[in-house]
């Protein structure tokens, strides 16, 4: 119980440094918010309109009582409000995270189902044609950017052979179907450099686990050699494969901005790019913070998996 409140009070301290840091990142941006946002449209601005924003936003206030009151807003959960349109930034993160996280999720699972499978193939029969074939796929799979790849999916599957729609964005709860048809090609698109992350590491955890003594002597009691090889070999060669996959998922959480630009599916990343491009700082903040939490929670459920697994963590 110690070991978990340890990691528990870490992340924290992860998550504390993380706000801290992006505060005074942007309060050390060149640029006056208020002015900035009043001469967005050109022109100078009035320098009374000026300070009566800045006193609206409170940033005419010292640097520390600015600190103080955004860290209370952030502990009763209070993202701040969009100094563009006055909107509850909480409300709008709620609204797009879920559609992000299904983006991830479904990503996720496909390049499971993909590169665990073929990752322990590969390493069965590490000089096969099978193997060779699947390290250039790998190989070329993580070398074409994501922005690329989406294009020729867009390209392929929706103009010239019309399959599946090129982009845009239907709530499961009015169409399902119409829902998942679009949900196929921008999961797809993070789904294939992903499984080859996941098929790399599996291959090389598989090769280390496999000569092992315990795997040998498994096979010597007369152990059938399905059992060997999902029972013993695959369980302890995917203790890396867990580590990966979880920073992966947690870089994608941020890294989905050039998925959703091409495919317009309005998550997340959408929201940080009009947020920076309207220089409306509350949402900059907030979905930098959300983003912050999701991978650090990431990094402490892979350590809580490690010390349940493994009691030499623990210690």
């Amino acid at each position: 119980m110690g070991w978990f409140l340890r990691r528990v009070a870490q992340s924290l301290l992860m998550l504390w440094v993380v706000i801290s840091l992006v505060f005074l990142s942007i309060n050390f941006v060149p640029g006056d918010p208020a002015e900035l946002l009043l001469a967005q449209d050109g022109g100078s601005p009035d320098p009374i309109m000026v300070e009566m924003l800045r006193e609206e936003l409170g940033l005419n206030r010292p640097m520390l009582e600015q600190y103080t009151r955004k860290m209370g807003d952030l502990l009763q959960g209070d993202l701040g409000t969009s100094i563009v349109d006055g909107s509850p930034v909480g409300q709008e993160v709620m609204r797009r995270l879920p559609r992000t996280l299904e983006l991830i999720g479904a990503a996720g699972i496909l390049s499971l189902l993909i590169g665990i499978p073929a990752g322990v193939l590969s390493a069965l029969r590490p000089r096969s044609l099978f193997s060779r074939i699947a390290a250039l796929l790998a190989g070329t799979a993580q070398s074409i950017p994501v922005f690329v790849l989406g294009t020729l999916f867009v390209i392929l599957f929706a103009t010239v052979l019309g399959w599946l729609p090129a982009g845009g964005f239907t709530p499961f709860g009015r169409d399902p179907g119409r829902h998942m048809m679009l949900l196929i090609l921008p999961a797809a698109t993070i789904a294939l450099g992903l499984s080859a992350i996941v098929f790399r590491i599996t291959r090389a955890s598989m090769l280390d686990v496999l000569p092992l003594d315990f795997i040998r002597t498994a096979r010597a009691k007369g152990v059938p050699a399905r059992r060997v090889i999902i029972r013993h070999a695959l369980r302890n060669a995917l203790m890396p494969v867990i580590t990966v996959f979880a920073l992966q998922l947690g870089g994608l959480l941020a890294g989905t901005v050039l998925v959703e630009t091409v495919f317009n599916w309005p998550g997340l990343s959408g929201m940080l790019v009009a947020g920076v491009n309207a220089r409306d700082y509350p949402v900059v903040t907030g979905v930098i913070v959300v983003v912050s939490a999701f991978y650090i929670g990431l990094n402490l459920l892979v350590d809580v998996i490690y010390g349940l697994t493994d009691p030499r963590v623990r210690k």
